[in-house]
């Protein structure tokens, strides 16, 4: 008996293109924006912890995604304080 041989499936890029695409939706936003957003992601990520320690958190892989997107904020606040500070000197 012959064996199969099947194609292997090219790998998925939408990652990549997603992160840039929501990197620049923080990116467009001003400061106060960006903070209102992050004390509410991590409000969300508070609670999933606490769900998670109780056992009762039904989309575990959202806890990953809630802690790059409040990392995606820290970067573009971080990005518009040294150009703001740029410049002022």
């Amino acid at each position: 008996m012959a064996k199969k041989v099947s194609a292997k499936k090219p790998a998925k890029k939408t990652t990549a293109a997603k992160a840039s695409s929501k990197t620049e939706d923080f990116r467009v936003k001003n400061a106060d924006e960006l903070n209102t957003q992050m004390l509410n992601l991590k409000k969300e990520q508070f609670n999933l912890r606490f769900q998670r320690a109780n056992g009762q958190v039904d989309n575990t892989g959202r806890i990953r995604v809630l802690r790059r997107d409040i990392a995606r904020i820290q970067t573009v606040l971080t990005e518009q304080r040294r150009a703001a500070a740029q410049a002022k000197g």
